[in-house]
């Protein structure tokens, strides 16, 4: 049981200096904040990076943020198989039993599981539960991709792939800024080195600095406001590194009740995310 939330920047110290080395299995380590309170300038700020309708229902995405401290804490410790700088976001699922208020103490839970084998190295899924009165009011699981490491004998094969339907030519072009990563970084305690610049990415195989996977999941979601059910089931995969600066194009099709997503590149139509969003 943590008191307080974390500070991001040494965990991130300590996860760089302690990278080499690592193996073995997932922790069974479960961590927990209880009487978290929503902090509404920070509220606020989310809204804006993230172009999200600032209300008194927290947006889908953001419980994330609440979570993410306490995941990186699993993450940066020892005993963490994976290395934390140049892990990748690969995929999220998100069911939302119904609206959050921003004003209700939250209780904040998250473990790890489900070490697999990738093409490109290995994925690990950091877990998250978020409880108000008792009730679990918000789930979470978030695939991480390490590329180049190995999972242990008889892992299963990584679990990444989302399929989304056909969807119709985009109306709409995002132009997506080169600080966009930093700026998501300061709201989110996200500073992973691949989002933050050109020189820290390329030192993770990246060409320049990549946006955050749960930003362009938000703002997806951002232009939704208004059509979308109270109890919610979202899953997303992060395809192609949405790389920065760009610009690119939103696609979405009603379907059941919900929404099919894409997020394409303008120039050349690779995807950088495609996901579903149901009723739950």
């Amino acid at each position: 049981m943590l008191g307080a939330p974390p500070r991001l920047g040494p965990l991130y110290a300590r996860a760089a200096v302690t990278a080499r080395g690592r193996g073995g299995d997932l922790p069974a380590t479960r961590l927990a904040r209880t009487g978290v309170a929503v902090d509404r300038a920070h509220l606020a700020a989310y809204a804006r990076v993230c172009r999200v309708p600032l209300t008194d229902v927290l947006p889908a995405t953001y419980p994330h943020v609440l979570a993410f401290p306490l995941q990186m804490v699993l993450m940066s410790d020892r005993s963490f198989p994976l290395a934390l700088p140049g892990l990748v976001h690969v995929r999220n699922r998100v069911e939302v039993p119904g609206r959050v208020g921003a004003d209700a103490p939250l209780d904040v839970e998250v473990w790890a599981e489900r070490f697999a084998a990738h093409r490109s190295g290995a994925t690990v899924d950091l877990c998250a539960t978020v409880s108000a009165g008792g009730a679990e009011v918000w789930r979470s699981r978030s695939t991480y991709l390490a590329r180049g490491a190995e999972a242990p004998g008889g892992a299963p094969e990584a679990d990444v792939d989302v399929v989304a339907g056909d969807l119709p030519r985009p109306v709409a072009t995002w132009r997506v800024p080169a600080d966009a990563g930093r700026r998501y970084a300061r709201v989110s305690g996200d500073v992973n080195p691949i989002h933050l610049s050109g020189l820290t990415a390329r030192a993770f195989g990246f060409p320049r600095a990549i946006a955050h996977g749960m930003w362009t999941a938000a703002r997806v979601l951002g232009g939704l406001a208004g059509r979308l059910p109270d109890a919610l089931a979202y899953d997303v995969a992060f395809r192609k590194p949405l790389l920065l600066p760009s610009s690119v194009q939103p696609a979405t099709a009603a379907v059941d009740g919900g929404w099919d997503v894409a997020v394409r590149s303008a120039r050349s139509g690779a995807e950088h995310l495609a996901g579903t969003v149901r009723p739950l």
